[in-house]
């Protein structure tokens, strides 16, 4: 008996599939930190939509947005602050939300939230404490291009 396939409808405007949004994501970093500005540097070449924002912790809007969460300056020298849906994440919880935004097969790194969390922060906190002397402070500023500099919240 022979099988017969239908061939479906082309999606019309009615019947096509909304696709959930990304929620904005805001990372307040330290963007004298060679390591951090790299880092900011690898999201925007590999995240999977352009959500993510990122403010500099030694200025006005990152000092205000790291405040809200109860994050003074000493905070911000020894982590990042990744805010989503009124939530604020530091340390690893904070890289492995940041993971998620990304492009395979970096977002397969998020895996990582299986290894217990006072072991992937205490790997966090040796990197922070070092990150200066290891990797440098930067002696000029982070340049976005011309259509990344909307993500730029100051």
């Amino acid at each position: 008996m022979p099988m017969c396939f239908v061939a479906a409808e082309p999606a019309t405007s009615e019947h096509e599939i909304d696709m959930p949004q990304r929620t904005p994501v805001t990372v307040v970093f330290d963007s004298d930190c060679v390591l951090c500005s790299y880092w900011v540097r690898f999201i925007l070449k590999h995240e999977a939509s352009n959500t993510v924002h990122f403010a500099s912790s030694r200025k006005s809007v990152g000092k205000g947005l790291a405040a809200e969460f109860g994050f003074t300056p000493e905070h911000l020298d020894l982590t990042y602050v990744l805010i989503r849906d009124g939530k604020a994440f530091t340390k690893s919880d904070a890289t492995l939300a940041l993971l998620a935004e990304l492009n395979a097969p970096w977002a397969w790194m998020r895996m990582f939230r299986f290894v217990p969390r006072w072991i992937r922060d205490g790997a966090y906190d040796v990197v922070a404490r070092n990150r200066l002397k290891w990797f440098g402070q930067k002696k000029d500023c982070l340049l976005p291009t011309p259509e990344q500099r909307n993500r730029f919240l100051d």
